[in-house]
């Protein structure tokens, strides 16, 4: 078995608790169904925003996820660097899983398609 890490990104319109909490969700949920993964299988995940989303903490929305409340989670500020995506959610989860590379399927939603047009779905 192989730790391997899943990445993803999504954006917000808006810098408000609500929408910021959502998309995590959905982000979270979209990496967890296109990868058959359980959270049982997460070593832990890390969170990153962009310094214009500060009204939330974006974990809080995991921890909240039944089953997921032992799966450690850190978030941290993307690094700032100008001209980048705003309003971006990215998700980096670390996973025991049996997949090789070429397996795991990458989530990039709304605003953060960009970031990864060749990991992107048509």
């Amino acid at each position: 078995m192989s730790v391997r890490g899943i990445r993803g990104a999504i954006t917000v319109d808006v810098n408000e608790e609500q929408p910021i909490l959502q998309a995590t969700v959905e982000l979270l949920n979209g990496i967890v169904a296109d990868n058959g993964i359980v959270p049982e299988d997460i070593c832990s995940v890390m969170v990153t925003v962009t310094g214009d989303l500060d009204a939330t903490f974006p974990a809080r929305a995991i921890r909240q996820m039944p089953e997921w409340e032992l799966v450690p989670l850190m978030c941290a500020l993307e690094v700032p660097v100008k001209g980048s995506l705003e309003r971006c959610i990215r998700l980096m989860v670390l996973v025991n899983t049996e997949k090789k590379q070429h397996e795991i399927r990458h989530v990039y939603l709304e605003g953060a398609q960009v970031l990864r047009p060749d990991l992107t779905k048509a």
